[in-house]
């Protein structure tokens, strides 16, 4: 059977253990622009000595937070082995290298469960190899997949992660017949809406959205004061954006896309910069993402109110038959599926993979249970393992690392 699509041959009980314990500790992390990464440092018995995972961008990485935590705790890493859920990184950003600080550390075994298909990011295993350290991955690959699948879409497809965010009534309402819409939302609701704002790296409306409600698109903390970091405000359509328009701010930080096709609109912002954007226009710009297929992650605040009449949170998706519409999964990733904000119910959903023939592997059902939340029992069923195994594990031949061993 293929190490690489789940197997655990040539890996020991400790390290597959320590490999669901990571995928565990990833999901905790926001999605987004970074892959969600977990970490676990083996003892040279086996004995888990730290767990760490990426808590987003511009915190330390997985690997690095695991090393962190052992050092800090006085711990000897020489001879130590780390599990992680993707190939370590080896380039500098917002942070260093993770292989380096592993090597630094005296960490002679590396796990690893997917190649990093991020070209700026990728090489870590021939950096750890070439310094002497014995290099395995594969080990929960399908898993590792499932938990950062639409990310490794987007990174192939060379596009922003998009997120699009609904606030919307029991009836699927985003506003009143005349127009109000203010506020739908609990403000438990509105406060995480501006934590999410604070952490991408633009969002996009409509010129409907921008000529009716004049909104100003910022990053706000409980006292309504701009707050942190403020994404880019973006604006999709053909009609000019008004000079006295809030959303100008005081930064003129907003870039207009003269354009009404969403993969053109995702190229442009692409190429100034953006890795993660939010949709948050109104119905006509919703659907136009939700129908072209590039929402990777879906937010949707349910306020317990019923209108009965008004603006619907969708439009038209083109769906003739129930046997076309779009199917969304529960994601327990990044807070969970749902959460109690105030009186409103917070859904975090993501696309729902088609599975593929022929699954049915018990390792992958318990690696599966830690990334779903379901028992290992649960995901031995075929739509829940199948559901987590893929045509194309990303695999980069310049990895050149030998699946289970050296």
């Amino acid at each position: 059977m293929d190490v690489l699509h789940g197997d655990s041959t040539g890996f020991s009980a400790a390290e597959v253990t320590a490999m669901g314990a990571a995928l565990s500790a990833a999901a905790l992390g926001p999605r987004g622009a970074n892959p969600l990464v977990g970490a676990v440092i083996l003892a040279a018995d086996g004995t888990p000595l730290v767990t760490g995972y990426h808590r987003g961008a511009g915190t330390a990485h997985a690997e690095a937070d695991a090393v962190n935590q052992a050092v800090a705790a006085g711990m000897n890493l020489s001879g130590a082995t780390i599990v992680v859920t993707l190939e370590p990184c080896n380039h500098t950003g917002l942070t260093g290298p993770c292989a380096q600080a592993i090597i630094d550390a005296g960490i002679t075994d590396v796990i690893y469960a997917v190649d990093d298909p991020h070209d700026p990011a990728a090489g870590g295993a021939g950096t750890l190899r070439s310094a002497g350290v014995r290099v395995r991955s594969g080990l929960a690959a399908d898993a590792a997949l499932a938990l950062n699948r639409r990310w490794f879409d987007a990174v192939a497809a060379g596009r922003p992660f998009v997120t699009l965010h609904i606030a919307q009534t029991l009836d699927s309402r985003i506003a009143a017949s005349d127009g109000t819409s203010q506020w739908i939302s609990s403000p438990e609701s509105l406060a995480d809406n501006h934590a999410l704002r604070g952490r991408i790296d633009a969002i996009l409306v409509g010129t409907q959205t921008v000529l009716v409600d004049d909104p100003r698109l910022t990053a706000r903390n409980a006292a309504g004061e701009t707050a942190g970091k403020q994404p880019l405000r973006a604006v999709m359509g053909h009609r000019a954006i008004p000079a006295d328009a809030a959303i100008h701010g005081d930064d003129g930080n907003v870039l207009h896309l003269a354009t009404h096709d969403p993969s053109e609109a995702l190229d442009q912002l692409f190429d100034a910069g953006v890795r993660h954007l939010m949709v948050e226009g109104g119905s006509r710009i919703l659907s136009a993402f939700l129908g072209a297929g590039f929402v990777d992650e879906l937010i949707v605040y349910l306020a317990p109110t019923l209108l009965g009449s008004g603006t619907p949170a969708l439009d038209d998706l083109g769906i003739g038959t129930l046997a076309n519409a779009q199917r969304w999964a529960w994601d327990q990733a990044s807070g969970g599926a749902v959460q109690v904000l105030g009186r409103d119910l917070r859904l975090h959903l993501s696309p729902e993979f088609t599975p593929t023939a022929g699954a049915g592997r018990a390792e992958t059902a318990s690696r599966a249970a830690a990334v779903t939340g379901t028992t290992a029992a649960d995901a031995t069923g075929t739509d829940a393992v199948t559901a987590t195994i893929f045509d194309s594990i990303p695999h980069r031949p310049g990895a050149a690392t030998a699946p289970g061993g050296y």
